[in-house]
């Protein structure tokens, strides 16, 4: 891992979904992949905010969006989106027949509105 950055490019994601939501048949609005471990996390308009729990527990500050077509990066250290970061090791989103919010089949019909603004 690079220090400066706190970005692993070797370590793959942890999963397709957000490790903590698979693990309590919870859903997910969209996915934000740490940058440092490759956790798989909700982002913070999702119920569990997943993503920023993580980065509060470990220290981990930069993610990288989940989403197919997404490459952004966000570190939670300095509140801002990064212009640029090094290509991470794949898959660089969940898959696309995944739904997003997702998993398919856990979304409640009142999503939309149970989302954090």
């Amino acid at each position: 891992m690079t220090s400066d950055t706190g970005i692993d490019p070797a370590v793959p994601p942890s999963g397709t979904g957000c490790v903590e939501c698979d693990a309590k048949g919870g859903w997910w609005f969209h996915l934000r992949r740490c940058a440092a471990c490759g956790h798989v996390g909700c982002c913070d308009s999702s119920p569990g905010q997943h993503a920023t729990g993580h980065y509060r527990a470990t220290g981990h500050p930069v993610v990288q969006s989940f989403e197919p077509g997404e490459d952004w990066f966000w570190d939670y250290a300095t509140d801002e989106i990064l212009a640029s970061g090094p290509e991470l090791a794949p898959p660089a989103s969940h898959p696309e027949d995944q739904p997003s919010p997702g998993p398919a089949g856990r979304v409640p019909a009142d999503w939309a509105a149970t989302l954090h603004r």
